[in-house]
């Protein structure tokens, strides 16, 4: 589970260093940073994929993204990065993004990719606190070393591009074994944000349905998600879930030809609803029973802004859901909603379950803070690794 998450240099996140728990709960007014630290958790998860410069390329590069503010205290020859990390009772993991060495193509132009940012240092250590000792694999530059299986040290240079991971290139299971059981766990996170429900939305159709532990992204196969649930997973939570936010209701899927299709039975109706006649919230809803209630729970599941147009009856249920999922994964749940931070918070009491509230705001300078920490010496302890 992780502990710590660590932000330096990205939008508003001038400097963060946050305490995680096995349910977090992200709050704060429009602006605040909230966005940021869901995509922070994105970018360190697009680090085990190969795609972290991708996606900050999309952002813009580095000038869009890297903190605008006053730099105080970093000193004129200071080198400007983007920091991102985490740690935990087993693990941690940082990485330094900086400003790309100008290069040129084979015709003597400027390479066209000269906005791409460049992975300047990355490390891996055991434990929660990066220590010398703790070390597993240190990157700076081309230049990698890794602690192999059998305890030993074992050098490379210039194995892994500058716009790599060397979570991606090296994860090798004699060379770098602590690489690649930390790549496979990142895999492992999942994350939700603003799952579509509008008339053309995927989830309104039938689909070709296969067995499917993981909901899409989109939403997609909703309909073999909910099914794959109620044959190998909790059909009971599913049946529960539905029930608590459209009493008297039940779910059914049909398939014609191979081609799935969700229905929605409800009391009083003497036909089910077709996905397609679903109103936006209930659809919503049961993207999230889908999500929730995985028979393949991550180690990591993020949500952003889940109660996006549901009704205010539906928080409830959603908070129960979210709950229920706890059991088996972390979750940060990232909310514009006071009514449901309030929700979690009741159900989590009920349940003898501990909620980690962040409530970010934003100093005077436009940086963006933790609520009610006073100084430094609140937040959990945190080292970079230095360049």
């Amino acid at each position: 589970m992780l502990t710590t998450l660590a932000v330096e240099n990205y939008r508003s996140l001038r400097h963060l260093v946050v305490p995680l728990g096995r349910l977090n709960v992200v709050t704060g007014a429009n602006g605040t940073g909230k966005s940021s630290l869901y995509r922070a958790l994105r970018l360190l998860a697009d680090s085990a994929r190969g795609g972290a410069v991708a996606a900050l390329a999309r952002e813009g590069g580095l000038p869009s993204t890297l903190w605008a503010g006053e730099r105080k205290g970093s000193g004129r020859a200071a080198p400007v990065g983007l920091r991102l990390g985490f740690a935990g009772d087993e693990f941690g993991y940082a990485v330094d993004f900086g400003h790309p060495v100008p290069t040129a193509g084979d015709s003597g132009a400027p390479s066209m990719f000269n906005l791409d940012p460049e992975i300047k240092r990355e490390c891996t250590w055991a434990g929660p606190v990066l220590r010398p000792a703790a070390l597993l694999s240190d990157r700076s530059g081309p230049a990698v070393r890794t602690r192999t299986a059998s305890g030993t040290w074992h050098s490379t240079v210039n194995n892994v591009r500058p716009y790599d991971s060397m979570l991606g290139e090296l994860a090798d299971p004699q060379l770098a074994p602590d690489l690649l059981r930390l790549r496979e766990h990142l895999r492992s996170w999942r994350f939700y944000d603003h799952v579509r429900t509008d008339a053309r939305a995927p989830a309104r159709g039938a689909r070709i349905g296969t067995r499917t532990p993981v909901l899409a992204h989109d939403g997609a196969d909703l309909a073999a998600a909910l099914q794959t649930i109620r044959e190998i997973g909790d059909h009971d939570a599913l049946d529960a879930a539905v029930d608590a936010a459209f009493p008297g209701s039940r779910v059914e899927i049909v398939s014609e030809g191979g081609r799935f299709e969700l229905r929605l039975r409800q009391q009083g109706l003497l036909r089910p609803l077709g996905a397609a006649e679903l109103s936006d919230g209930t659809l919503r809803y049961l993207l999230w029973t889908a999500a929730l209630l995985t028979p393949r729970p991550p180690a990591l599941l993020v949500l952003n802004e889940p109660e996006s147009s549901l009704h205010p009856d539906l928080l409830l249920p959603l908070a129960e859901l979210v709950l229920t999922a706890n059991r088996d994964t972390q979750i940060v749940v990232v909310t514009h909603a006071p009514e449901l931070a309030a929700a979690l918070a009741r159900g989590a009491r009920h349940h003898r379950l501990d909620v980690n509230s962040i409530t970010l705001v934003k100093d005077g300078s436009g940086q963006t803070e933790v609520a009610g920490r006073e100084s430094l010496l609140d937040e959990p302890l945190w080292y970079w690794p230095k360049r």
